[in-house]
């Protein structure tokens, strides 16, 4: 439950006698325990088993089973890096929740309507303009490094709102269209003058083992942080399911394996 802020300190162990559980699932504001107590092992990134992960997924607003959902969505265009783009649909009384949640570095809402109208408007966007609803996690953190600066960002985000909402014939008449407005994570994120990339990243946390550090930046579950001069990427989905602590004595450092940030990664930019 601690605010993991940039600039300030990391540190957990994880007991030696730990032991990883499926965290279950949760619908409707309850939690469900895993039927099955399932261990996971320390290097899945996620803290359910595939039964549970399975019945979440089943209940997504992404499988199309609540069409009957009377709550309204909003559709949005999300910037991660020069060229990659992505929209989404997220319920409107989320706000930016799930912006933050995917380390969008900007984003902008582009419509609000029911779920179905929604989810059409993401089919039609990925089919006639090429705008995926998927950018894959190498592909985020890979500009995150040597971004351009916040007017040119925003720019980008524009020319692409403006392509997408000069096409009227491909926009359901029930969404209801949103002015452009960009919001920009980067200062939040802490990557407005970034620390040098990571050279290695956290590959595990199994029983013994800990980290301690200082954040350098968190976006999304990715926190990078340096730890006895090493400039480490923890992916904190590894820590779900652990009991970590700050027991005393000095735990095994944490599995660790060289990370190289790709630099000729692009895509098309429209």
């Amino acid at each position: 439950m601690s605010p993991l802020a940039v600039g300030g300190p990391l540190q957990f162990t994880v007991p030696s006698d730990a032991g990883r559980r499926c965290g279950g699932v949760v619908r409707g504001g309850t939690w469900t325990a895993c039927p099955y107590g399932a261990e996971l092992a320390p290097q899945v990134r996620g803290g359910q088993c595939p039964a549970c992960a399975a019945l979440d997924r089943s209940s997504s607003v992404a499988a199309d089973t609540r069409a009957d959902d009377p709550r309204p969505y909003r559709v949005y265009l999300a910037y991660f890096g020069p060229g990659r783009h992505k929209v989404g649909i997220t319920g409107a009384e989320r706000g930016s929740v799930r912006l933050l949640e995917q380390a969008a570095l900007c984003f902008t809402f582009l419509g609000e309507g029911p779920l179905m109208t929604a989810r059409r408007t993401e089919a039609v966007l990925g089919s006639a303009l090429r705008v995926p609803d998927r950018v894959p996690g190498t592909a985020k953190r890979a500009p995150r490094f040597r971004l351009p600066p916040a007017a040119e960002r925003a720019a980008e985000l524009r020319h692409r709102y403006e392509e997408v909402t000069a096409r009227r014939d491909l926009l359901p008449d029930s969404l209801r269209r949103l002015p452009f407005r960009a919001v920009d994570h980067v200062a939040l994120f802490g990557l407005e003058n970034p620390a040098p990339p990571p050279s290695a990243e956290v590959t595990a946390l199994p029983p013994g083992t800990g980290l301690t550090g200082t954040v350098t930046a968190v976006a999304g579950h990715d926190v990078y942080l340096t730890s006895s001069g090493t400039r480490l990427l923890l992916d904190a989905r590894l820590t779900m399911g652990l009991p970590l602590t700050r027991e005393a004595g000095t735990p095994s450092p944490a599995p660790t394996a060289p990370l190289r940030i790709p630099t000729d990664e692009t895509q098309p930019l429209f």
